[in-house]
């Protein structure tokens, strides 16, 4: 096992790089990428422009006042299947509230496993594994048939291996949005994502002679986006302000499209979190004659080469 006092804070502060880099998205360097980088295949595909969509797998993730114009229950599941060991999976479930209102709950789990874990002296100490959670309860309303507001509360999570026990830190974090469908080939979205996210971590218990409490706070993001659909090509795209309370990180713009293929069938390409992707989807009728999805997104990482991720949406 591993010796007390051989593994310190500088450690901890690398270990929290090496996780927010692995999962590479908008300013990965930054505390809670795994919530950057994406859902579903489609968004995915589309590059992540969802701002003012309604997306059939977890309309709440990308803006919560979404989910009040869900129309029947939906239930989802993902998988990101990605290298270097990496895990990312997405479940959600949404149902609508009448006449106006909808209600969602989603789980994401992102980590790492077959970590080679090491004493201070390199001795081998057997393989360990990560995990960043984030829970979400999402509630959106409609003021008009044509505006909604929503919120999302996130209940956070990071789990890492420290010595004979795990280090876990934990917060909640909130985002508020904003969906206009003034015609129905057009939609505009706003949302502020990460408001209050924040990681509290306590060290002291496993380091008592350097240990502290501290916050390790998520960057804000403001988006603004919209959407476009002309026959059977559907546009999708936003931009976002990332600020770390003081100064502006970035502004990353992620666009894409989709192109609707005898009414079933539907081709996606799309850029977003400095990544590049295709997919495609289909659609079925499953129960009571409700649409039902799989999608399937190809990605195409800068540092870690390639991904493919799997959706499959079921209305009920």
């Amino acid at each position: 096992m591993m010796r007390t006092g051989l593994v310190n804070l500088p450690y901890l502060t690398g270990f929290l790089l090496f996780m927010n880099l692995v999962f590479a998205s908008d300013h990965a360097s930054y505390s809670g990428s795994f919530l950057r980088m994406g859902t579903t295949a489609r968004s995915i595909a589309m590059g992540s422009g969802f701002t003012a969509e309604l997306d059939q797998g977890f309309t709440a993730f990308y803006n919560p006042a979404g989910i009040s114009f869900t129309e029947n229950r939906n239930a989802s599941v993902t998988n990101h299947s990605l290298q270097l060991d990496r895990m990312f999976l997405v479940s959600s479930f949404a149902t609508y509230l009448p006449p106006t209102a909808g209600l969602g709950i989603a789980w994401i789990r992102a980590g790492v496993n077959q970590i080679d874990g090491r004493t201070g002296a390199g001795e081998h100490t057997g393989f360990l594994s990560t995990s960043e959670d984030a829970y979400f309860i999402s509630f959106g309303q409609r003021l008009r048939p044509w505006l909604s507001v929503g919120i999302n509360i996130k209940l956070l999570r990071l789990q890492l291996p420290m010595n004979e026990s795990n280090l876990v830190g934990s917060g909640m974090g909130f985002d508020l949005g904003l969906l206009l469908r003034p015609i129905p080939n057009i939609s505009f979205g706003l949302v502020i994502q990460d408001l209050n996210s924040s990681y509290l971590w306590q060290t002291s218990e496993i380091f008592p002679e350097t240990g502290r409490t501290y916050r390790e706070k998520f960057p804000i993001i403001y988006r603004f986006g919209g959407t476009y659909r002309y026959k059977e090509i559907y546009f999708v795209g936003d931009f976002g302000v990332i600020t770390d309370y003081e100064d502006i990180l970035g502004i990353p713009v992620r666009v894409g499209g989709e192109f609707q293929y005898k009414e079933n069938y539907f081709l996606r390409a799309g850029y977003g979190n400095s990544r590049v992707s295709l997919g495609a989807g289909m659609k079925y009728i499953l129960f009571n004659q409700k649409e039902s999805f799989i999608d399937y997104a190809f990605v195409a990482e800068p540092a870690l080469n390639i991904g493919h991720v799997f959706t499959v949406s079921i209305q009920f």
